[in-house]
């Protein structure tokens, strides 16, 4: 039976989250869920309650129903955030709704804290469906997960044990007052066609459906959960620890070991390896033309842009980079030797003193990006290509445009601090500088 004490047994495993934040469209399910949660507080030791309407702007009442929940969480004495956000153009107007609200959700979750959503038994048997049809993998078929990792958060599904039916007669006994958005019986929306349509004709030809739906799903759980211990395995094979600084913030798997892996291996490995970095996976089709790829010339270096991510291969290496890839860097004056956020996103450059190490000059210096042609005497070696010298160390080409160049009127003086001009070296025992480059967005820690 639905109850608060019930709901607290569901939430036991987040009872000591920083915060509890609950996602508030203002319908039945998360009405009843606000209600439950209001009364928690006032009766148990609970995590700080906060409660987050996103408003999609779909709606002519889109407004009044924001109104609604402030006024909901305002007679509980709860604090009301609502976040108005963008659709992104083109596709199913369903997704692109789902995916601003989770954006919203993850931008707002801090570390640690858990976000509440109403979902129930039925959201949960509609999805397996709509799933289904939609011809989805063994994780599809697990459907909704009770709680999962969200940005810096989790995400908790404490109703999925309870049909919609449980809920609607609860927030009647409650008396309460909740939204009924037109969209949840307007047909032109796939799943309310399910809803409405479907789902009773297939339950009447099947009566024990949601049974047998449900029992698809937990036997589809438990085979995710093999095929992920075996990523795990194969995850650990394939990857090392970069002893390279610039190379370390990006992460890689080495393709001659993913390559050893059988290709139904080599796939489960990638889902899971992108699920764990937080981006979704290629769907079948791109998976497979990727993994023909991966076979190519090494100097080929193949490219798959991703909604959020890339994926490219470098020599030896499968990388995971930003959308956008890794910024170009921007040249800038440098007024005195100390650390400095470089333009463009583009990391830290770091000095330190020690003895021998550089010594840059008098001034006045620049840093620089590789433009072509560059050269540089190492001590005790003729002039050598920048080209020559990225290649001997393995460097990647889509790191390259990013390394930051030192100059001194207009010599160069140092690549980042790992290459540095002889003219320009310190005695062994003489006072000197030693200079880093961390790509990272945040700042190094100091000694």
């Amino acid at each position: 039976m639905l109850s608060s004490q019930a709901l607290l047994e569901q939430l036991a495993p987040c009872a000591h989250a920083p915060a509890w934040w609950l996602g508030l469209s203002g319908g039945l399910d998360s009405l009843l869920l606000l209600d439950l949660l209001a009364e928690l507080a006032t009766t148990h030791q609970i995590p700080p309650l906060r409660v987050i309407h996103i408003h999609h702007g779909l709606h002519p009442d889109a407004d009044a129903w924001a109104e609604h929940c402030r006024e909901a969480c305002e007679q509980r004495g709860l604090p009301l955030h609502c976040e108005r956000v963008t659709l992104a153009p083109g596709g199913s107007v369903e997704e692109a709704a789902r995916q601003a609200r989770y954006a919203a959700f993850e931008r707002q979750i801090g570390s640690g804290e858990v976000l509440l959503l109403a979902h129930h038994r039925d959201d949960q048997l509609e999805t397996l469906l709509f799933r289904v049809l939609r011809g989805t993998g063994v994780r599809g078929l697990a459907g909704m997960p009770r709680e999962r990792a969200l940005g810096q958060g989790r995400l908790y599904r404490p109703l999925l044990g309870f049909s919609r039916a449980e809920l609607e007669r609860e927030a009647r006994r409650r008396g309460l007052s909740w939204i009924d958005d037109p969209a949840n019986t307007d047909p032109r929306f796939a799943r309310t066609a399910l809803r409405h349509q479907w789902l009773p004709n297939l339950r009447q030809a099947w009566p024990h459906l949601d049974d047998n739906l449900l029992r698809l799903a937990a036997h589809a759980e438990e085979a995710n959960n093999l095929l992920d211990e075996r990523a795990a395995e194969d995850l650990e094979y394939c990857t090392d620890a970069l002893a390279d600084a610039w190379l370390s913030a990006w992460p890689s798997l080495l393709v001659r070991r993913l390559l050893e892996l059988s290709p139904a291996r080599q796939r489960n490995l990638l889902r899971f390896w992108l699920h764990g970095l937080g981006h979704v996976a290629p769907e079948q089709r791109q998976l497979l033309q990727w993994q023909q790829q991966l076979t190519a010339a090494a100097d080929r270096q193949p490219l798959l842009s991703l909604a959020g991510y890339r994926l490219c291969r470098s020599s030896d290496r499968l990388w995971c980079l930003p959308a956008a890839g890794v910024p170009a860097g921007k040249g800038e004056a440098l007024h005195k030797l100390a650390d400095i956020r470089l333009r463009a996103g583009n990391g830290w450059l770091c000095w330190r003193h020690r003895q021998g190490g550089l010594l840059p000059g008098a001034g006045p210096w620049q840093i620089g990006y590789r433009q072509g042609g560059e050269r540089i005497r190492l001590p005790g070696r003729p002039s050598q290509s920048l080209k020559q010298l990225f290649q001997e160390a393995g460097i990647p080409m889509w790191l390259r445009p990013s390394i930051p160049l030192l100059y001194c009127q207009g010599h160069l003086v140092s690549v980042a601090g790992r290459w540095n001009a002889e003219a320009f070296m310190a005695a062994p025992d003489q006072d000197g500088w030693e200079l880093s480059w961390f790509p990272c967005a945040e700042r190094p820690a100091t000694d």
